[in-house]
């Protein structure tokens, strides 16, 4: 299936990170675990950011509040009526799309900044409403204690459960860059006129992106319940957007992998960083100048440059040599 669309010394190295992901809970201690198990969380959602932000230039400054509609559809089904927990998982990120759907279809018509500051009014007033009704969703409070299965009652069985599901995710995303939609829509990132004036429907695209950059987005609110078993307004708040944004920057806005990079590299400098000193931020923040001065393509880009010129140099010679054979 993957023939043609990666090289097997790649997919050697991800099958090995895999397994060593695999075998790491039963050997780590618990807290190392749960670190683990929120960089998975937020690297889908950095991911389905990236694949609006990275590959289609959209500006979506607010993609955390699907994020947060995710994670409240199966909080709400799975503590305020009694169907199957299975159905909860699947709600969660198909309401977030529609939303995706609801925002989208007013966003696309506008353009690049304007895009972005209609999509923060609309995700504002989801927030607000989040914020505010506390009969349904518990208000600034949040709703804790929210019952999970059997098998996914301990945080090593999340852990697999989170890690296979985004691997499943990652390779679906993946599949999508690479199709020819994949590639209509980095054409349509870099010039829209021009895809516009050969006949591509540049506003149908974008729409389809929102929607599927959101589903995904709900897949990782419903995997923060998972591991969480609460979920609250913060999920939802601008905040927690400019942290995904921040990600994709960090690991590569236009790598595929990069916003992976960008959240392991956030979420620890947040963890451990914070562990000496409450003024973490002041260490992204000095980071991020160093990012923007020596690597402006992100850690990802940056070492995909830097290897890029000595794989094409073996390719080369590889060549080279099968000829004078």
């Amino acid at each position: 299936m993957f023939r043609g669309i990666i090289d097997l010394k790649s997919l050697w190295l991800i099958g090995a990170i895999f397994i060593i992901l695999l075998i790491l809970p039963p050997i780590i201690p618990r807290f190392y675990t749960y670190i683990l198990t929120l960089i998975f969380v937020t690297a889908l959602l950095a991911m389905s950011l990236n694949l609006c932000v990275g590959y289609g230039g959209m500006f979506q400054f607010h993609h955390g509040v699907f994020y947060g509609v995710g994670a409240y559809t199966v909080a709400l089904m799975l503590t305020k009526t009694s169907l199957p927990v299975w159905v909860g998982f699947i709600a969660g990120p198909i309401v977030a799309a529609a939303v995706g759907l609801l925002i989208g279809w007013f966003c696309v018509r506008l353009t690049r900044l304007y895009f972005g500051m209609l999509q923060i009014s609309l995700g504002s007033l989801i927030w607000a409403i989040a914020f505010r009704w506390y009969t349904l969703t518990g208000g600034d409070d949040g709703i804790h204690g929210i019952p999970m299965p059997s098998l996914l009652s301990s945080l090593n069985s999340s852990y697999y459960f989170i890690l296979i599901i985004l691997v499943i995710c990652l390779i679906v995303l993946y599949l999508i860059v690479k199709s020819p939609f994949g590639r209509t829509l980095q054409a349509i990132r870099d010039n829209p006129e021009r895809c516009e004036a050969v006949g591509v429907n540049v506003r149908r695209h974008q729409l389809i992106t929102i929607v599927i950059a959101t589903f995904f987005a709900g897949i990782a609110g419903v995997l923060f319940v998972v591991l969480e078993h609460s979920v609250f307004p913060d999920l939802m708040f601008w905040v927690l957007s400019l942290e995904a944004f921040i990600m994709c920057l960090l690991g590569g806005w236009f790598t595929f992998a990069g916003p992976v990079l960008g959240a392991a590299i956030m979420i620890s400098l947040r963890t451990f960083v914070g562990i000496y000193t409450e003024y973490w931020t002041l260490i992204l923040g000095i980071v991020l100048i160093l990012l923007i001065f020596f690597l402006p393509e992100g850690v990802m880009g940056y070492f995909l440059e830097k290897f890029k010129p000595r794989a094409k140099e073996v390719v080369e010679r590889s060549s080279e040599l099968n000829v004078a054979g």
